[in-house]
């Protein structure tokens, strides 16, 4: 099976390469399409052997995806960013994934790095190279509709899923979405799809989830239970409608109504990992509600589904000191350090439970190092914590 790579690009010299990268040796080709770039990204393309074409870009990504298919030739389509990158090590299971003669898509995961809470999400981008599969939607342009369509006319036709995750995503650092005004071009597509298609539950799912982000909590719920009452929604719209709507009520501080609806996105059918911010929240609002015990089984099933998650390891260690479990919490908060040696939380927790079991030399380095790194994450913490030891504020002023 001949794999080709597809991506649309603007301005991306810094990052193209290292997409392209994580590619070769997999895919057998390399599909490039410009929508307006003024740099050296469409030089970067040509010389990393892309074939390269160029559009007018018109605020629709489906658009410009479906485009940038009419130049792939491979039996199967890989879609990047130029943000994004493969796992090398998911590549023996795409392999096998595209070999199955039954299949037309498979779903992804993708991990979203800098995104603490929900580190996860699947997304559609590898499918078999058909006619009648192609992208919907001006902005989060997905395959889905088209693919869902194929089925119901050829249902020999199946769609896959990988367990593991296959793409590294850095586009949703705080720092990159502010910089490149992300949020201000997404309500704008999304409110225009919206208003053509208002009882989309794909649309109402997005557009609700950015106004919750966006701090208008409201305009967003509303949008979210809108989509819950559509008629069809699929496994993961349904995930991310009820996630969503577990965080704006979370805002609200209506912690019951919060962990009812991200118990029920735990529920759903999709890729344990993807559910990993629903149970992470599931036990931040427990936990909020006085309820250790069952904040403990989330955050034990959290560590459970992702044992490198060092925020898991840390809520773990907040939850096993509240229940008196000192030592279990102490492990937790380690672990959680040895994956994460900047977790300056984890430092100080390790610190204060330490010196609360009567280990002052031990607790006074945890909070020391703990010290150290707020000064440049936190300051003010940093502050607080040297105001509640003088004794380590004395030997840094030596």
């Amino acid at each position: 099976m001949k794999l080709s790579l597809c991506a649309i690009v603007k301005n991306e010299e810094s990052r193209l390469l290292g997409c392209l990268e994580s590619v070769r040796g997999v895919a057998e080709e390399i599909v490039v399409l410009d929508t307006g770039s003024h740099d050296r990204t469409v030089e970067i393309a040509k010389n990393a052997g892309a074939i390269v074409g160029h559009f007018d870009w018109c605020d629709d990504f489906a658009a410009a995806r479906n485009e940038a298919l009419k130049l792939v030739t491979g039996d199967w389509v890989l879609v990047l960013d130029a943000d994004e990158r493969l796992n090398g090590k998911a590549i023996p299971s795409l392999r096998t994934a595209i070999e199955a003669e039954d299949a037309i898509a498979v779903n992804l995961i993708r991990q979203e790095i800098g995104a603490s809470q929900s580190p996860y999400s699947i997304v559609s981008r590898l499918f078999r190279r058909h006619s009648e599969v192609y992208f919907t939607r001006p902005y989060h342009a997905t395959i889905d509709d088209s693919v869902g369509k194929l089925l119901q006319r050829e249902p020999r036709w199946n769609v896959r899923h990988l367990d593991r995750v296959t793409i590294f995503h850095e586009g949703y650092e705080p720092g990159t979405i502010a910089s490149q005004g992300k949020f201000d071009r997404a309500k704008a597509a999304l409110e225009r799809y919206h208003r053509e298609h208002p009882n989309d539950p794909y649309a109402c799912s997005k557009l609700g989830a950015l106004y919750v982000q966006m701090g208008e909590i409201h305009k967003g719920m509303k949008l979210l239970n809108r989509g819950l009452s559509a008629l069809a929604v699929t496994a993961p719209v349904a995930f991310e409608l009820r996630y969503h709507l577990g965080i704006a009520y979370g805002q609200q501080r209506q912690f019951d109504r919060a962990v009812k609806h991200y118990r029920l996105a735990t529920e759903t059918a999709i890729a344990p990992l993807a559910k990993l911010g629903a149970y992470v929240n599931l036990g931040s609002a427990l936990l909020q509600m006085g309820n250790l015990a069952e904040a403990r089984r989330s955050f034990e099933t959290v560590v459970q589904i992702d044992p490198s998650f060092a925020l898991g390891f840390y809520n773990l260690g907040v939850t096993l000191r509240g229940l008196g479990q000192f030592e279990a919490a102490i492990d937790c908060y380690r672990q959680a350090i040895a994956l994460d040696p900047q977790h300056a939380n984890s430092h100080r927790n390790l610190g204060l439970t330490l010196l609360q079991m009567g280990n002052v030399l031990d607790g006074m380095l945890a909070v020391k190092q703990a010290i150290a790194l707020y000064d440049r994450q936190n300051p003010l913490e940093a502050q607080r914590l040297r105001d509640a030891f003088p004794t380590l504020a004395a030997q840094r002023d030596r």
